[in-house]
């Protein structure tokens, strides 16, 4: 997870609308335009989906910290005319105005008639060309130099429940001609019906000959087909949080090189990384969501009171029973915590006998059944706004002692898409052959030992610790401000006497009642002062003050030494001090 200060630093202000922001992090994120065919008969059936999927997927998306995953978003509505309902605008902080736009195209009717399958067809390719255009505009008023040429990319996706290789066709038709320098991709998504999918399957030979031409035109133009629910069509939308880069790999495994290998540094893989999930610690609008596991005390519920006896017990709901071979790794996150049967004081001998035997038959039954527990925290109070609240929700997983293990589940709203099909092919037999050999290199265990490992932690900690102290303390001694008494500034002949040092606790009760300041610049080693100047001053000799030098004419000697003191009403004093290396006055 990314730290609070990074999450901070890399958030974008949605009403500077002067400029545009990618974070270092997605430095590759395309704008968005999402061009939906709101055409009738089929319009009726797939509204309610759409915009449902709309409103879920941009309330997420509007509250996300972190890197900026979408920049820009611009949405457009085919019905009997192209309509522009929202121009290019940031998604961050801009719910309002977004869901706006979703309640505007929620009323476009879906009963009536068409002009036919064409004049749809050129409002397609109007619309995109019309995004295109847009887009380039925005990016020329607001991005200058690199930010331009780096980022001027966009992503188009076309929403339709017309077949779908029909507008695909249309499409690369229709842009054959067209400048699509800054167009990244082009998405059409059909919804379809259980009835309408095997209507729209093509032949092998229609296929072909369809590759072919887009190869021809040069022009991407992917189809993806989702059914008509509001969890594929979110599904589709939460790709574009996605990291879209592609420009360089994430991530080099190095293996060690097999003994017949002329390899040099051994054998390298390069893979790309996936997000399976949004993180909960980017969603800072509700705390009780992915509470936290990283200690007990941010287990607990919030108490209002601050005393040990207010700190109520968190109360987890037992809501399915899971198969241990079930439960994918990738829907985990954050660190388990270790539960055992309580040993609380304030339980009889009794009670606490009853508890420990019921949590050891629920460690062995579960464990017998190869069973996990899905559990869902219980809120403390219900709301009384009418909200249901969030919640979170965690599995319960048995040992072989008498212990449970609480890991956090991910729920279908931070679910990030992730196509993994199941290969079923062998690997090649030349690659094969490498792989082995490279692991046959390593040293294999039976049991991971986490104390054979070391992250030089503690030296890593010391080194830092050391660095960052001073070679020794400096005490301010402000003998001169004081809280009921304040004195002139003397002047040059006080040079040659020492003020006594104040006692220790003096000086803290000043300095605790006072606002002071003070700078203090050594004095270079080939002054007379050199002496006193290196290193740690005697532990009982008084130090001498610093005074102010008036500067005549030229050609003398000046210590640039300077003592401001202000007085702030009647008990705040402002003290500052600067000194320097003595130089020639001219």
């Amino acid at each position: 997870m990314m730290s609070v200060d990074n999450i901070k630093k890399s958030a974008c202000s949605s009403n500077s609308g002067n400029l545009v922001y990618w974070s270092s992090s997605f430095p590759r994120q395309p704008a968005r335009v999402l061009i939906v065919e709101a055409l009738p008969p089929w319009w009726s059936e797939t509204c309610a989906v759409l915009c449902d999927a709309l409103d879920n997927f941009l309330s997420l998306a509007c509250c996300l910290d972190g890197p900026c995953r979408i920049p820009l978003l611009s949405l457009y509505a085919i019905s009997r005319q192209q309509e522009c309902l929202l121009p290019f605008v940031q998604v961050r902080a801009n719910l309002a105005r977004l869901r706006s736009c979703v309640e505007e195209l929620r009323s476009i009717p879906g009963e009536g008639c068409i002009r036919g399958a064409a004049r749809g067809g050129e409002l397609l390719r109007q619309a995109v060309l019309d995004s295109l255009q847009q887009f380039k505009q925005y990016i020329r008023h607001t991005c200058t130099g690199n930010q331009a040429s780096n980022n001027a990319f966009v992503e188009v996706t076309v929403v339709t429940s017309q077949p779908g290789r029909g507008i695909v066709h249309q499409l690369e038709m229709g842009l054959k001609d067209a400048d699509l320098v800054s167009l990244k991709r082009l998405l059409v998504v059909q919804i379809y019906s259980a009835a309408d999918w095997s209507q729209d399957s093509p032949s092998p030979v229609a296929t072909q000959a369809e590759t072919e031409d887009s190869l021809l035109l040069g022009t991407e133009v992917d189809l993806q087909r989702v059914e008509n629910s509001v969890f594929a069509m979110e599904t589709v939308l939460k790709a574009w949080l996605q990291e879209q880069g592609g420009d360089r790999e994430h991530l080099h495994l190095l293996l060690p090189s097999p003994l017949d290998s002329l390899i040099p540094g051994g054998v390298c893989v390069k893979c790309d990384m996936q997000e399976r999930l949004i993180s909960p610690a980017l969603i800072p609008l509700n705390p009780n969501l992915g509470v936290k596991t990283e200690s007990v005390w941010d287990f607990l519920p919030v108490a209002k009171g601050s005393t040990n006896q207010s700190q109520l017990p968190q109360r987890l709901k037992a809501i399915k029973t899971l198969r241990a071979d079930g439960v994918c790794e990738s829907v985990l996150y954050g660190l388990p915590l270790v539960i055992r049967p309580t040993t609380c004081w304030q339980l009889d001998w009794d009670e606490m006998e009853t508890n420990h035997n019921l949590f050891h038959a629920l460690c062995h039954t579960l464990r017998s059944r190869d069973l996990f527990l899905l559990l869902q925290v219980e809120p403390a109070q219900r709301s009384t706004a009418g909200g249901s609240g969030v919640v979170s929700h965690y599995v319960l997983q048995p040992s072989p002692s008498l212990s449970l293990l609480l890991k956090p589940v991910v729920s279908r709203e931070l679910l990030l898409p992730c196509s993994l099909p199941i290969s079923t092919q062998d690997p090649a037999p030349d690659a094969m052959q490498t792989m082995q050999a490279c692991l046959t290199q390593l040293d294999e265990e039976f049991v991971y030992n986490p104390l054979c490992l070391s992250s030089n932690l503690y030296q890593h900690l010391r080194s830092r610790g050391l660095v960052s102290q001073p070679r020794y303390p400096y005490r301010l001694q402000p003998s001169v401000a004081r809280r009921n008494q304040s004195q002139p500034v003397e002047g040059p002949k006080s040079t040659g006497s020492r003020q006594p040092r104040q006692p220790q606790n003096q000086g803290r009760q000043l300095g605790a009642n006072s606002k002071v300041r003070a700078t203090v610049a050594p004095f270079p080693s080939s002054s007379s002062h050199s002496s006193s100047s290196l290193g740690p001053p005697p532990a009982k000799a008084s130090r001498p003050a610093l005074t102010l030098l008036s500067s005549s004419g030229g050609g003398r000697r000046r210590q640039a030494a300077a003592l401001t003191l202000q007085e702030e009403g009647n008990d705040d004093v402002f003290m500052a001090i600067q000194a320097g290396p003595l130089i020639n006055q001219p």
